[in-house]
């Protein structure tokens, strides 16, 4: 088998069966509460609306792929307009798995914002397993004055099931432009054998899971030291520039990062998780 370190993007194989998946969510606002202005979805993606419980309009992504393997395409495109707020999280943890010849999966996002507006994107853990090859962009529009709460959990294998990841594929990048301008980018890249990476001490120190937090918002400075305080030793928070706080954190497994994560995003989000989050 190819190894996945050496995996370039190639044209997806006709002959095998793939999954194709297509949201595309505008929420405005309007009488008090945020509402569904548009709503076109395809293939294997849905999004699931709960009971709304405050102003907000939450969705849930769901898959009913089951999971992401070589060659599958999925896009997202979530806009706020001005004065909405969208908190969007998925149903489950997603499941990467082994990618078959030399195609991965790829997820593409892109999250817009409009004046005085709020996205939350909360999508709950993904979790590599042997063989996966993932590439994920994620692209942020805001207004000079909107707000935005992103997070992106990644889980090695699932340490309870005795999972070691030796070979895999992983492509993370985030852009956030404010007004059009480039203001923060991040890019996470790893292949091979992903345990050895991540033992190394200047990679992840034996780590078997991280999460990106990202917070934009005139308001930004005003949560770094809180969000410090609630930080465990293995994660670290800057303020990238004014209105950009940016977070990284690791643990030894899913369940040690969820418990370190969710107070953090209640705290930046300024209210519960979405109920799918309960531990």
């Amino acid at each position: 088998m190819t190894k996945l370190a050496e995996l370039r993007l190639t044209p997806v194989d006709a002959a095998q069966p793939r999954a194709i998946g297509a949201l595309r969510l505008t929420a405005s606002h309007a009488r008090g509460a945020s509402q569904i202005a548009g709503l076109r979805q395809s293939g294997s993606l849905k999004l699931l609306f709960p009971r709304p419980v405050g102003v907000a309009l939450e969705a849930v992504i769901l898959n009913t792929a089951g999971g992401l393997t070589g060659g599958d395409r999925m896009q997202i495109e979530v806009t706020a307009e001005p004065a909405a707020h969208v908190i969007l999280s998925s149903q489950a943890a997603e499941r990467a798995y082994r990618a078959l010849g030399r195609s991965c999966a790829e997820v593409a996002v892109r999250l817009q914002a409009g004046a005085g507006a709020r996205l939350d994107w909360l999508p709950q853990e993904t979790i590599l397993f042997e063989g996966a090859a993932l590439a994920r962009t994620l692209q942020l529009d805001l207004h000079p004055t909107a707000r935005a709460l992103l997070v992106e959990p990644v889980i090695f294998g699932r340490k309870a099931m005795g999972e070691v990841v030796h070979d895999a594929w992983l492509h993370d990048r985030w852009e956030l432009r404010v007004a059009g301008k480039l203001c923060f980018a991040d890019a996470l890249r790893l292949t091979g054998d992903l345990a050895a990476q991540l033992s190394r001490a200047g990679v992840a120190g034996g780590a078997g899971a991280m999460a990106a937090v990202l917070y934009a918002g005139p308001d930004a400075a005003a949560f770094l030291p809180g969000l410090r305080a609630l930080l465990p030793p293995t994660a670290g928070a800057s303020l990238i520039r004014d209105g950009i706080l940016f977070a990284r954190m690791l643990a030894a497994d899913g369940f040690e990062l969820r418990k370190a994560l969710i107070p953090v995003l209640e705290y930046l989000g300024g209210a519960p998780l979405p109920k799918v989050w309960r531990l």
